[in-house]
């Protein structure tokens, strides 16, 4: 797979790092020259220059992309590459990191936004994950469709233990995805008991989500 990353911060190395280790191709563009000896991404394409200028993007060939990732520290620079990757260049797949929790109404399909990554809203939702068993979390927000990645940790206590994944009546649109069980990854296959202590986690709509809430209050 071939990935454009604007963005040689933090976040944005780290994510080019862990691509380039499952053999992906990676290009990074940033404005700062010294951002290739500093992080240490000798395997991937670099182009310096600001990534909101057409110019600059273009050398990157995001038409030969599969997926662009806007990691930069500035919201307005991510949604502008998105918008850009979605509607000059027709890139398939397009993921933005969102700075401020307050800028991320504008993370949708209208700026070309498929998946926006909130830092600060994912640390806060597996904070909660990790101390309210028996509440239901919204881990990430998928905005192609208006999807997301919810979680629910069934309480100890819970009637719904000992059912089997296939005799209980899931809300429409949700789609029961995995269990996690001490640790451990589980298919849901449909004669799967669910057990006290199971992480349960969905891709749901906010429809769902409500409906989600309402089956295990």
């Amino acid at each position: 797979m071939k990935v454009l990353i604007v963005g040689a911060g933090s976040v944005g190395s780290s994510s080019a790092r862990e691509l380039m280790a499952h053999g992906h191709s990676v290009t990074i563009i940033d404005e700062k020259p010294e951002a290739i000896g500093r992080s240490d991404l000798t395997g991937a394409q670099w182009i310096i220059g600001d990534s909101c200028e057409l110019s600059v993007f273009r050398r990157a060939k995001p038409e030969t992309c599969d997926v662009i990732v806007a990691a930069t520290g500035d919201d307005k620079s991510n949604l502008v590459v998105s918008l850009l990757a979605r509607s000059e260049f027709g890139v398939p797949r397009t993921v933005a990191r969102v700075n401020n929790p307050k800028n991320e109404w504008l993370f949708d399909e209208s700026w070309g936004v498929d998946v926006a990554v909130s830092t600060p809203r994912l640390m806060t939702s597996l904070v909660e994950e990790a101390v309210e068993v028996g509440d239901v979390v919204r881990l990430l927000q998928l905005q192609a469709g208006g999807a997301m990645l919810v979680e629910y940790t069934v309480p100890a206590d819970h009637p719904i233990i000992g059912h089997t994944v296939d005799n209980v009546q899931w809300p429409e649109e949700t789609t029961l995805t995995a269990i996690l069980r001490d640790g451990q990854p589980i298919t849901p296959s449909g004669d799967e008991s669910i057990e006290g202590e199971d992480e349960l986690f969905f891709i749901t709509t906010a429809e769902g989500e409500a409906d989600i809430k309402a089956l295990f209050s």
